[in-house]
């Protein structure tokens, strides 16, 4: 077909993702995002995954000028406090370079003699400046006024209507009707978040993850700025749920994720305020089920963000699913036939399920201090219940994550397993035993190498300091 026009519905995140993506790939195409100001953003999530890093370097994205206009704090990853006896870090460090074939000799040697993946100078609240993160956490509305800024000035037209009525014609969108005019396109993408007001008028289903994920309601708030900032978002294990924490530049972002069959908005509130020991003021309330829909393109409409799915803020996977639904999207758009949808549904589809899963992952804890931990029994789909049994009595390989654009691979999933005891480590052992001695002996070189390497950090908040105060 011959594409000329794209639109896009909705100016939160995933839309202005989308459409800068798209514009960086196809310059001669005309984007318009299409925002209501009566929409308000989400806000929920203000974390990234380390895919950001790829779109702000594609779309030619100035690293620091994001950071001084978003207010913008490094991360290296989520710290989970009291999901376990002992608190762990999700985090890919270097240990994820050092493999022999797909297997990640690394981490089998740290795994294998006990030790912690953890690197302390990230808990000690230090940027590496060998090892910078590749992750961020971000004022949300900052970010949202930048992205437009970039999208302005990349000749995507911004412009502000509400969208009411959408006509079909065979199966496809032939016009938008809003409440200021009426638009048409060659290609439409439903960035509307939640409403799905495109994609559900052309049949898309929604289907439920309740039954795998626990979690259906969040309160957000902001609390003041502090002498210093955490270089990893906190996930600490409340009553009925965990509440998370993220600093940026002169404010720190928080909310309690909860199942309201245990607490309500309110008492959620309390007990927030209770392990803070401050007053606290709710910005936020949102209800949402975990789900995804059975088909995110038909014919010429596509769903990219919380439009197409949701599962819950837990390693603040949104902003990265969008990333990589739009990353995707730009190598099948031009001259689609049915065949190039299929392939985008089948693979987007194992994007969500594999995100299902590493999510899922984390509940797989033997926690009992309180009503809800003590009840709670996770419903394991096949898709990771196959996965666990081979993870035993070994490491996750590359085999095992045989699909492109995945948020989490072999390492992330390492990470998880062995803090949460569902690796066997006399099986590690054995396999790592097995391999030739000079390769072991290179391995702990290896490491002692990086260890030298690494020695040079600066504290997190002066880094973003010296990097705001660059003319």
């Amino acid at each position: 077909m011959n594409l000329k026009t794209i639109g896009i519905i909705g100016g939160g995140t995933a839309g202005l993702i989308s459409a800068l993506i798209l514009k960086s790939k196809f310059p001669r195409l005309k984007i318009k995002v299409i925002k209501s100001n009566k929409i308000g953003i989400i806000g929920v999530g203000e974390g990234s995954t380390e895919h950001w890093k790829e779109f702000i370097d594609f779309a030619e994205i100035d690293e620091k000028e994001l950071i001084k206009e978003t207010d913008a704090t490094c991360k290296y990853g989520v710290y989970f406090k009291d999901w376990t006896k002992k608190d762990y870090l999700h985090h890919v460090s270097y240990l994820h370079n050092l493999t022999l074939g797909q297997y990640k000799a690394a981490y089998a040697f740290k795994i294998k003699n006990k030790e912690s993946l953890i690197n302390n100078y990230i808990l000690e609240n230090k940027i590496s400046t060998y090892y910078r993160p590749l992750q961020y956490h971000f004022n949300t509305f900052k970010l949202n006024n930048y992205l437009i800024k970039i999208c302005k000035n990349r000749n995507i037209k911004i412009i502000e209507d509400e969208i009411n009525d959408v006509e079909i014609n065979n199966k496809s969108i032939l016009k938008l009707k809003g409440i200021k005019n009426n638009y048409s396109f060659d290609f439409y993408i439903d960035a509307t978040g939640f409403k799905k007001v495109l994609i559900k008028k052309l049949g898309a289903k929604w289907i439920s993850y309740l039954k795998y994920l626990p979690m259906n309601e969040a309160i957000a708030f902001p609390t003041e700025d502090t002498e210093e900032y955490t270089p990893y978002t906190l996930s600490k294990a409340m009553s009925s749920g965990w509440m998370w924490r993220i600093p940026t530049y002169g404010r720190w972002g928080n909310g309690y994720v909860f199942n309201n069959n245990y607490i309500n908005a309110n008492q959620a509130k309390k007990e927030c305020e209770g392990y803070l020991q401050k007053n606290i003021e709710i910005s936020k309330n949102i209800k949402f089920e975990a789900g995804t829909l059975d088909k995110f393109w038909i014919n010429n409409c596509c769903a990219i963000g919380l439009s197409s799915s949701f599962i819950e803020p837990l390693e603040a996977t949104s902003i990265g699913t969008s990333i990589q639904q739009s990353f995707l999207l730009m190598h099948l758009l031009f001259n689609y036939n049915q065949s190039q949808i299929d392939l985008y549904n089948k693979t987007i589809k194992g994007v969500i399920e594999n995100t299902r899963d590493f999510v899922i992952l984390h509940y797989l804890v033997n926690k009992k201090d309180s009503k809800f931990w003590k009840e709670l029994k996770i419903n394991i789909p096949e898709s990771l219940q196959s996965k666990l049994d081979l993870w035993k009595y070994r490491l996750p390989i590359k085999e095992d994550f045989k699909q492109g654009y995945l948020l989490f691979y072999e390492s992330n999933f390492i990470v998880i397993l062995y803090e949460l005891g569902l690796i066997n480590i006399d099986s590690i052992k054995k396999e790592f035993i097995n391999l030739p001695k000079n390769y072991k002996t290179n391995i702990n070189d290896w490491l002692i190498q990086r260890k030298k390497e690494e020695n040079n950090y600066i504290k997190h908040k002066l880094y973003l300091e010296q990097i705001r105060n660059e003319s």
